[in-house]
């Protein structure tokens, strides 16, 4: 590596790590596999560094490299759960715990669980929006054009807040 990718990294750690590791949490749902993904997040763009050529914003290639890494990690996640026998299976997550938590913690969960089930592209495009990029921006990632993003952008908040819609009042309550 160097001295230039180093001090790349170093930038980039600097303005982007943050983001990093809500992306890494928003794609994987335990903690311990989202710090996994996040170091393989800043391994993949360490070492892709030294091809950076300055073609487009150094922000672009972070979020290029960590969204491919993501997209890579949920395709190896879709090929089905890894089996462990049972005797390695330790504490069961407990319904009753979801019952307790906060309604803003929970709305937060059901955010997250249905942004992970978004196809890749969506789940990017939406976690970029999220982190407060533009749509040029994110086209500038992803490969979609704005337009696209931004029509991405808005069926996405719509399915999201779908779920969330309040019965209306002659409804009845289930």
């Amino acid at each position: 590596m160097t001295s230039t990718a180093d001090q790349l990294y170093r930038e980039a750690g600097q303005h982007f790590a943050p983001a990093l590791a809500r992306l890494a949490r928003s794609v994987e749902r335990d903690a311990e596999k989202a710090r996994e993904l996040e170091q393989e997040m800043h391994c993949a763009l360490w070492s892709s560094l030294a091809r950076f050529d300055g073609r487009c914003a150094l922000k672009t290639w972070v979020y290029r490299v960590a969204h491919n890494v993501a997209a890579d990690h949920v395709a190896r996640a879709v090929k089905g759960p890894q089996r462990v026998p049972i005797e390695e299976i330790g504490e069961l997550p407990s319904p009753a715990n979801v019952e307790t938590d906060t309604a803003e913690t929970l709305a937060l969960a059901q955010v997250q669980e249905l942004v992970r089930r978004l196809p890749p592209t969506d789940m990017q495009v939406i976690v970029l929006w999220l982190e407060g990029e533009s749509a040029a921006t994110i086209a500038e990632i992803t490969g979609l054009s704005a337009g696209a993003v931004n029509v991405r952008v808005h069926r996405i908040k719509a399915l999201l807040a779908s779920h969330f819609a309040h019965p209306s009042p002659e409804e009845p309550l289930p």
